[in-house]
């Protein structure tokens, strides 16, 4: 059996007292790399997962038994082989969650995506290269939004958050194709919030800087990614821990999720999670839920509290995150 994450174990000791207990969440591409992290980070607020995978259903399993180790009865998680690409897999997954859970989808987390590996200039990006990643990473974004947001609707409202990456707004060469199809879908889920507005699902995305992943190891020489962390403002790379519990922050608070953001970090740090309540559960998206970020060298005035400040590292538009 695989090793049981800390945070989901932790669940047994808290009962029901969690912040996302027993709704339901999508994460596709979290068989591995940040997807993984999302979907056990969820699991330990207390959401059931839908681990979704293109190839590798061992990586997934193992991701399924991780969740399901630490519940005596009620499953947990499962496991659904489906190329977000495909409008009609994508209606499968959605449909295998709610069977399986008997319950509407109320989060969605679009982490699915594919990288050039030989990190070619434009000139030199084929047009087969170029369909195959707009074809997972925008089409499928697309797909995955469009059925996801009929999908919580229908259920009453929730969260729909795509990963994009903050080199949509660094333009390095080398990502061409990558980073536009990044930032086709961040113009995409800017203007469905939009849309969204009154029906109780918001839209957001989070942009993390590099993530020591097998997608970032994947075709780079030593010298490429120590280029890359030297540029790191702390010198190091990014942790798919680091981005999780940034992505459980909009499941969770509605406060900022409402504001219709892209957050972007060339360094995910650590956000501690803290209850303000004494033994009662606040609702969903109550902003009862405290966050603070850790071990952040930046200091920002709240704009509508100007007696309090909040510390952040890493981002833009962080304006948003207040108490």
């Amino acid at each position: 059996m695989a090793e049981v994450n800390v945070d989901i174990a932790q669940q047994s000791s808290q009962g029901q007292n969690l912040p996302l207990q027993d709704r339901v969440a999508i994460v596709t591409g979290s068989s591995r790399g940040i997807g993984k992290a999302i979907a056990l980070h969820l699991a330990s607020l207390g959401a059931k997962l839908v681990i979704n995978y293109s190839s590798n259903s061992t990586k997934a399993d193992d991701v399924v038994s991780q969740i399901n180790s630490i519940s005596n009865s009620s499953l947990r998680a499962i496991a659904v082989k489906a190329n977000i690409s495909d409008p009609d897999q994508v209606k499968s997954l959605f449909d295998a969650a709610e069977s399986a859970f008997q319950s509407p989808v109320n989060i969605l987390v679009n982490s699915a995506a594919v990288l050039d590996a030989k990190y070619p200039s434009i000139l030199n990006t084929t047009v087969e290269d170029f369909d195959r990643t707009f074809e997972v990473n925008a089409r499928g974004a697309f797909i995955c939004c469009k059925e996801g947001a009929s999908r919580i609707k229908r259920g009453g409202g929730g969260r729909i958050i795509c990963l994009t990456t903050s080199l949509a707004a660094a333009f390095k060469p080398g990502y061409g194709a990558y980073t536009a199809s990044k930032a086709a879908v961040e113009a995409m889920v800017k203007i469905l919030a939009k849309e969204l507005k009154g029906t109780g699902i918001t839209a957001n995305c989070v942009a993390p800087g590099p993530i020591a992943t097998d997608m970032f190891y994947n075709g780079r020489t030593e010298e490429m990614i120590k280029r890359v962390i030297d540029e790191c403002p702390n010198g190091r790379l990014g942790q798919t821990e680091d981005v999780a519990p940034v992505v459980g922050f909009l499941a969770v608070y509605d406060g900022c999720s409402s504001l219709n953001q892209i957050i972007r970090g060339f360094e995910f740090e650590l956000w501690v999670w803290k209850n303000s309540w004494q033994g009662t559960v606040p609702e969903w998206g109550s902003s009862r839920y405290e966050f603070e970020y850790n071990r952040a060298p930046m200091q920002i005035p709240d704009t509508r509290r100007e007696t309090k400040k909040r510390y952040l590292s890493g981002f833009n538009l962080c304006h948003f995150v207040w108490f």
